[in-house]
């Protein structure tokens, strides 16, 4: 019985294993573009490994909340962005701004918070 049990306890840790890289791999980037995750976007507007300024987005649902949002790369730089009272159905903006380059391979992630509760996690890889 007890083989049978380490099989499937196995078989489960190799598939949340598999769906960890595909999490881990995201999409590359050319530094310009959009992208999501659940409730949280992330928008930058540059070229090339360089990024000056970077849009965080957190949808609100139909209740007032307390918005704020994280920002950062895997070489060490992160922002906090500032924290607002949003009404219903809004979302919140808010930018942050690295103004550098960085590695190609470096990864950008940015979350969300509504309400202290993290509501996404997109991330992506800046490539040249």
């Amino acid at each position: 019985m007890s083989a049978v049990v380490k099989k499937i306890v196995s078989g489960f840790g190799a598939v949340v294993a598999a769906l960890g890289c595909l999490v881990v791999a995201g999409p590359p980037a050319v530094a310009d573009g959009k992208w999501c995750n659940n409730a949280v976007c992330i928008e930058t507007y540059d070229t090339g490994t360089y990024l000056g300024r970077v849009e965080v987005s957190v949808i609100n649902t139909n209740q007032p909340h307390t918005i704020s949002a994280r920002v950062w790369t895997t070489d060490g730089w992160s922002a906090t962005t500032k924290t607002e009272d949003v009404a219903a159905f809004r979302t919140y903006r808010d930018q942050a701004y690295p103004q550098r380059h960085f590695a190609a391979g470096t990864r950008l992630c940015a979350e969300g918070f509504r309400g202290g509760d993290s509501v996404g996690l997109p991330c992506v890889t800046i490539t040249n």
